[in-house]
């Protein structure tokens, strides 16, 4: 059987082939990494509106009382103290404090639900299942199943707010969701992303999410609104500093080398890792996550060696064009703690080449409120 074969298809995959895109193979599954282009396409998000399909994403519902102290062992951020309807950023880790996954916790009406990266899925399916207490916790995955779409951009809120009469969308808060209807089907909506912009994730079954998906593109298509895929949303996230997993993040680097320190709560009693990121904390030796921005044209790619004062310094963990500033070649680097500072002037090396770079702070992009 050959890959191909074995490559599972999320419920918008005969959407994906009707318009056109190009699929490659992601997290298991056949997902589109572009349509028109991944300029064209972050053009739409940063200016108007764009759509993704996610549903590659793992989806656990977790149902009993003892679910929020539970997580809290689990993960680095507070889950007990969310509010209802919040939603929260967080991370799983190992006990050597590197990230098993960086998730979202949304709290609903008598259930959670926790969404992992697509290509986690298995892993965190299997973390959770052998973290359960005796009672209190049932989880329940939806993953491959139901569907997950995003509508990302400034212009995401007077679209979306067509299809969802009974929900005052300006008013929702950022990183808080709501149970209503989209077209009439049932769904949970969150003000959440990974582009940088203002917009919406849609979770919906996924009988319902080809007409959902359909509908949007052709009543909103003179309003700009564009379907997007994977290579678009890797561009803008980068340019708004967000962690991708396996890039910024993982097994290995954790999520204080990741400058993801804001959502580590050490104040909790206890949590896988909590000790060995206390301790590197401590210690304030440890390489990290560093924005840099090449003074040429090359471009820096994932793995490519960086120098400081002619010294290995680290490596590059992910690279693109940045379109939002100013096409500039930007990238971020696992970096010696000497060669991280702001301003820092380093060399890339690329094919036997050393090319200039700077250090410069994260996000490269943001937008204006």
């Amino acid at each position: 059987m050959t890959e191909q074969q074995t490559l599972k298809r999320t419920p918008l995959h005969e959407e994906h082939v009707r318009l056109g895109a190009r699929l490659v193979p992601y997290a298991g599954f056949e997902m589109p990494v572009q349509y028109a282009g991944i300029l064209k396409e972050h053009d739409a998000v940063r200016r108007r509106a764009g759509l993704f399909d996610l549903s590659h994403m793992g989806q656990f519902y977790l149902h009993g009382d003892a679910v929020a102290p539970w997580a809290d062992t689990l993960t680095i951020n507070a889950v007990e103290t969310m509010k209802p309807l919040q939603a929260r950023y967080n991370i799983f880790c190992n006990e050597r404090g590197g990230a098993h996954d960086d998730t979202i916790f949304y709290r609903l009406d008598g259930r959670w639900l926790l969404v992992v990266n697509g290509a986690n899925a298995d892993k965190m399916w299997a973390h959770l299942n052998a973290h359960l207490p005796p009672s209190g916790v049932k989880p329940e995955s939806r993953h491959g199943s139901a569907a997950l779409i995003a509508i990302q951009g400034p212009q995401s809120v007077g679209i979306l707010q067509a299809h969802v009469p009974d929900l005052d969308l300006d008013s929702m808060k950022y990183y808080f969701c709501a149970e209503a209807r989209v077209d009439g089907v049932p769904a949970i909506i969150a003000r959440t992303g990974y582009t940088g912009e203002d917009g919406f994730e849609l979770f919906v079954d996924g009988e319902s999410a080809p007409q959902i998906w359909s509908d949007l593109l052709s009543m909103h298509e003179s309003e700009g609104l564009e379907p997007c895929g994977l290579g678009a949303r890797d561009v803008l996230r980068l340019e708004a500093g967000m962690p991708l997993y396996g890039h910024e993040l993982t097994e290995e680097i954790t999520p204080v080398q990741a400058g993801q320190t804001w959502a580590l709560k050490l104040n909790k009693p206890s949590f896988i890792g909590k000790e060995a990121l206390a301790a590197q904390l401590e210690r304030d030796n440890f390489s990290r996550i560093a924005g840099i921005v090449m003074s040429g044209k090359a471009p820096a790619r994932e793995g490519y060696r960086v120098f400081c004062e002619g010294r290995d310094a680290g490596e590059i963990r992910s690279g693109s064009l940045g379109p939002s500033v100013d096409n500039k070649n930007i990238a971020t680097a696992l970096l010696a703690k000497e060669a991280a500072t702001e301003g820092t002037r380093l060399e890339v090396e690329i094919r036997g080449t050393k090319h200039e770079a700077t250090v410069v702070p994260l996000p490269f992009y943001k937008r204006q409120r």
